[in-house]
């Protein structure tokens, strides 16, 4: 399996993660914790989330099967979906690809977002979202839709410092402009220090669960599954 490289730290938990499988129900700090499995029920909405560079393609990778290259929806075990705007772009390139692409990003996302939307309401098994989630628009946009189409909707929030996902970034060869990395970044710590405090107005409050991880739980996680 492939790993993250360690960033370098690791959070106390408010919760204790002893066993190696988890049902989660509500917010857990799972960040530097050993765990097995997080399970999930079988028609949930997943929704990866954290700034770019945090990782989310590579957790996609591992559990899902999903890669950065393709351009349609791929399946994963149990008959999961995952929803990736870059397999739209990769998609729309074919078309729009002469063009600079700032000027088509607007379209990638409307397109991403329609597809979500349509997975949601038409899918049989779970459906897997890549998405920072640092927009609430967005995050209200998916909650809204999961309540109308009947499904639970979870998060497991890759957590990682900004000097790391900045490297990730690198890595991948896929920079986000400074300014909008700082704003991510900034919006990621205000949305992850109301979850811990447990204010009544969380920002994952439309959300039946939400997990906090690091790349070591991601590291020592074997998969994540949808059971009954």
């Amino acid at each position: 399996m492939p790993h993250f490289p360690d960033p370098g730290y690791r959070a106390a938990s408010f919760e204790d993660s002893g066993t190696h499988t988890l049902t989660p129900a509500a917010i857990h700090d799972l960040r530097g914790a050993a765990l097995d499995e997080l399970r999930y029920p079988p028609t949930s909405a997943l929704i990866f989330a954290g700034v770019p560079g945090a990782g989310k393609s590579t957790a996609l990778r591992m559990f899902f099967g999903a890669t950065a290259d393709l351009e349609a929806a791929p399946q994963g075990p149990a008959g999961s979906i995952v929803l990736d705007s870059q397999h739209t772009r990769n998609r729309l390139r074919h078309r729009l690809g002469w063009i600079p692409y700032p000027l088509w990003r607007p379209v990638v996302h409307v397109a991403h977002y329609a597809g979500i939307r349509a997975a949601l309401r038409d899918a049989r098994g779970p459906v897997v979202i890549h998405d920072c989630a640092t927009f609430g628009w967005a995050r209200r946009l998916i909650a809204r839709w999961s309540v109308r189409y009947g499904r639970e909707l979870h998060l497991v929030m890759l957590d990682v410092p900004p000097t790391v996902a900045r490297a990730g970034q690198y890595a991948r060869g896929r920079r986000v402009n400074g300014f909008f990395f700082t704003l991510h970044c900034r919006r990621w710590a205000r949305m992850t220090e109301r979850m811990t405090a447990e204010e009544p107005r969380s920002p994952v409050r439309s959300a039946r669960s939400a997990v906090l991880v690091d790349r070591t739980t991601i590291n020592r996680l074997h998969r994540v599954a949808f059971e009954p």
